[in-house]
């Protein structure tokens, strides 16, 4: 069995130990006690160093607790007393998010009724799941403005072990028998949990709500507590700042600028195409008028190009297509790929012809009656898929 010092102490970063168990591979390692903590609660584990070697896992066993080194201990370490050190950093990290969680939680229950149904605790940012279908912006701000007033009151935080049969008050019942650990935020929560906290919402530094989006039924919403919160608000503001210096306005004005901007560009994108339309009408009409119908009455061409993408050619051809008995292809050296297009009289089905003659050399694509792409394993095959669909001859 493992004494859990965390338990007692979440600011305990040194400890010493005894080993009691080692896996034959030496990297696996048993204490009699320790400071780290097993991923459990949907909380990532510590990392640290055991005798000088990097923790790099914390597997949570029941009444053990497994370390998982990079390297087997070595010497009379291997088999004595070693000393511990937690990774500071991520372990305050973690004890912030975490405890941040149960203030969230538990202002969610009390002031909308959402309980929370899951939780998750990612590398850059953590996830609510509450019961409810929909959080309105304004009701978003107004819980993080209640979280964060909670913070400023710096309300203690504190760890109890109580009986679950005499324990009362819990914000979601406990399925466990025997001892609990509970953590309290005065006045606000208690909770069964087994995770390391700070000791009051101070220390849980500023919370940021962002991301919020539909899961089932139910809502997600993304938080960010203390370092966190900085650190993103901070790449907030660079990315911001460089964005108003390229548009050459201050970070307040974006908000007008960007969405202007892009309708503006949605604007010239239309009246691009429709350039590109009269463009490729007026060549399809040229390049129609001089060409000579074959023994069917069909007007074809073929363009290659070295490079590109076939789907460039897709208003010439709708365009070229547009006019009578006419076919068109498309072919691209690099990547190889094709796309061809047929009239409404050609009797020819650009889709039915293209897609199994694909398939013979291994390509995919498709397309309708009208116009079909794809694209091929090499030069060899696209120029038998050309050829399959050029001497195509017309369905009477």
């Amino acid at each position: 069995m493992t004494e859990r010092l965390y338990y007692a102490d979440a600011f305990r970063t040194r400890f010493d130990a005894r080993v009691i168990e080692r896996a034959e591979d030496g990297r696996r390692v048993y204490l009699d006690q320790s400071a780290f903590y097993p991923t459990s609660g949907g909380q990532p584990h510590d990392r640290g160093t055991l005798g000088g070697v990097e923790v790099v896992d914390v597997i949570d066993e029941d009444a053990r607790v497994a370390h998982l080194l990079a390297r087997p201990l070595e010497g009379e370490v291997a088999e004595g007393v070693v000393k511990g050190v937690i990774d500071w950093t991520r372990r305050w990290d973690h004890m912030q998010q975490h405890t941040g969680q149960h203030l969230l939680s538990a202002l969610c229950a009390d002031t909308h009724g959402w309980e929370t149904q899951s939780v998750h605790f990612g590398p850059d940012s953590s996830t609510l799941d509450l019961s409810t279908e929909s959080i309105s912006p304004a009701v978003l701000r107004e819980i993080e403005r209640l979280a964060n007033a909670i913070v400023c009151e710096h309300r203690p935080v504190s760890v109890r072990f109580e009986q679950a049969e005499t324990a009362t008050g819990l914000r979601k019942p406990s399925d466990r028998g025997g001892m609990l650990r509970i953590v309290e935020i005065e006045g606000l929560d208690r909770s069964a949990c087994g995770g390391t906290h700070v000791r009051a919402t101070g220390e849980i530094g500023a919370i940021v709500l962002r991301r919020v989006e539909r899961v089932r039924k139910s809502t997600r919403v993304e938080f960010l507590c203390g370092g966190r919160a900085v650190a993103r608000a901070r790449a907030d503001f660079e990315t911001l700042s460089a964005m108003a210096q390229g548009m050459s306005c201050s970070i307040d004005e974006l908000s007008t600028l960007v969405p202007a901007q892009g309708e503006q560009l949605r604007a010239l994108e239309n009246e691009r195409r429709r350039l590109l339309d009269e463009v490729s009408a007026t060549r399809a009409r040229d390049a129609y008028a001089g060409i000579v119908p074959d023994a069917a009455g069909l007007r074809r061409l073929v363009q290659r190009r070295p490079t590109g993408k076939a789907d460039e050619s897709r208003a010439f051809a709708l365009a070229f297509c547009a006019l009578p008995k006419a076919t068109f292809a498309a072919v691209v050296a690099t990547p190889p790929a094709i796309l061809v297009a047929a009239s409404d009289d050609s009797g020819i089905d650009a889709g039915r012809v293209l897609k199994p003659a694909l398939a013979e050399v291994g390509g995919k694509g498709g397309g309708n009656a009208r116009l079909a792409q794809g694209t091929v394993p090499d030069a060899g095959a696209l120029e038998t898929v050309l050829n399959s669909f050029a001497a195509r001859p017309p369905i009477a």
